[in-house]
């Protein structure tokens, strides 16, 4: 599998503020990040799964809808978490 548990309690430990802590905004955007790379790679190989395709864009879409809630919430935030995550914007 390509996200085992420990990969995601690493990314938690990472982005959020404890491994335990899954539900911060960082967290989640991190972890939605990955598996878009992930899908992303895939698609790359095999252009014709179109199931693949509409997940890859409703993932975007949930972390982009996070992104904008934590610029709402906390600009300092999301900025910090778009320089650590090298995203465009």
């Amino acid at each position: 599998m390509y996200l085992s548990a420990e990969k995601k309690q690493e990314l938690f430990e990472q982005y959020g503020k404890s491994n335990k802590d899954t539900g911060a905004a960082e967290s989640q955007i991190a972890l939605f990040s990955y598996r878009i790379a992930h899908l992303t790679e895939h698609l790359k190989k095999n252009r014709k799964d179109y199931s693949t395709q509409r997940a890859l864009q409703l993932l975007v879409g949930k972390r982009r809808s996070l992104l904008d809630y934590l610029k709402a919430k906390d600009i300092e935030r999301y900025r910090a978490i778009i320089k650590a995550l090298n995203m465009r914007k």
